[in-house]
């Protein structure tokens, strides 16, 4: 078994010296070159160790995020407190730990659902074409013509506070890009000869777009969704800033920095340490999302 692992790897070993190139398919190939990407790969184990975080918070909090300890209200720094508590005696290191539980799930979930709008009305309206693509297009412009923020405000006002309603408009906010990214891929894919061969051999459209088109369109959803997860946590801070997005006492870092306003001048590590955590995700999602891209990108296969 020591013989058969060594001579593996001299094979390798040997490949790579002598030029030659073997391929163990597409996402393989991919892989290996997101792996060269250091900042990448660094960015995607801080993104490993946040969702290890949230999924793990009751166990690593000190406290409980809603606890009151009025004895300790707006504490400095401490060993109790690393980051002190706020106006009701609640430690902030606590309630920042609970907060990637609610950024994480509403910015996965939201692009969840626009990932599943967009691809199904972007495939629907790159293969049909004509007046269903013109149909499409128009909603897709008038969904585009509203500020992003101002357009989620509007949804949130309309539909009312609540987490429910908070994935249902970054979903509706964001799958137009994911809608026309798609479109433009199936429009490029149909042509193609095997999906002329599908269509001969008398495969149903159902089938077409489900098994032939979209499969092809992986590398493009999920470089789309890595990108849209940061825009989505962004806007919930912006909303529970705001005080349309996640109400207290449940813990969000956007609605942490609102409430932090008053007593910046005295206690800044309660606005600034939530504002470092939105900081690092967003930067990380981003970092990954574009090596993502570059690595499943075919152009740099050679």
């Amino acid at each position: 078994m020591i013989r058969f692992f060594n001579k593996q790897k001299q094979f390798e070993q040997d490949v790579m010296e002598q030029g030659m190139q073997y391929s163990s398919g597409f996402y393989g190939d991919s892989l290996r070159r997101l792996k060269k990407n250091k900042m990448a790969m660094f960015c995607a184990g801080i993104l490993v160790l946040l969702v290890l975080v949230a999924i793990f918070a009751p166990v690593i909090a000190p406290y409980d995020p809603t606890y009151q300890d009025y004895s300790a209200v707006l504490a400095e720094p401490s060993m109790a407190h690393p980051f002190g508590t706020d106006e009701y005696g609640r430690d902030i290191l606590s309630r920042i730990i609970y907060g990637s539980r609610v950024s994480l799930s509403i910015g996965i979930v939201a692009q969840v659902v626009a990932s599943l709008v967009g691809v199904t009305l972007g495939a629907v309206a790159g293969y049909y074409g004509g007046r269903i693509d013109s149909v499409i297009s128009r909603i897709m412009e008038i969904f585009q013509a509203f500020p992003d923020l101002i357009f989620a405000m509007a949804i949130m006002t309309f539909l009312g506070k609540g987490v429910l309603n908070l994935f249902i408009a970054l979903g509706l906010l964001t799958w137009v890009r994911t809608a026309r990214m798609i479109r433009g891929s199936v429009m490029q894919l149909k042509e193609k000869e095997y999906i002329e061969a599908s269509r001969a051999c008398g495969a149903s459209t159902f089938w077409i777009i489900t098994k032939g088109l979209v499969p092809n369109c992986l590398s493009t959803i999920i470089v789309l969704v890595t990108l849209g997860i940061p825009n989505a946590i962004m806007y919930e801070a912006s909303l529970s800033f705001l005080g349309i997005g996640i109400q207290p006492p449940t813990p969000s870092w956007g609605n942490m920095i609102s409430a932090a306003q008053t007593f910046i001048s005295y206690r800044p590590v309660y606005s600034i340490m939530p504002g470092v955590a939105i900081m690092i995700t967003v930067i990380a999602f981003n970092i990954f999302g574009d090596g993502l891209r570059d690595a499943l990108d075919p152009k740099l296969k050679n």
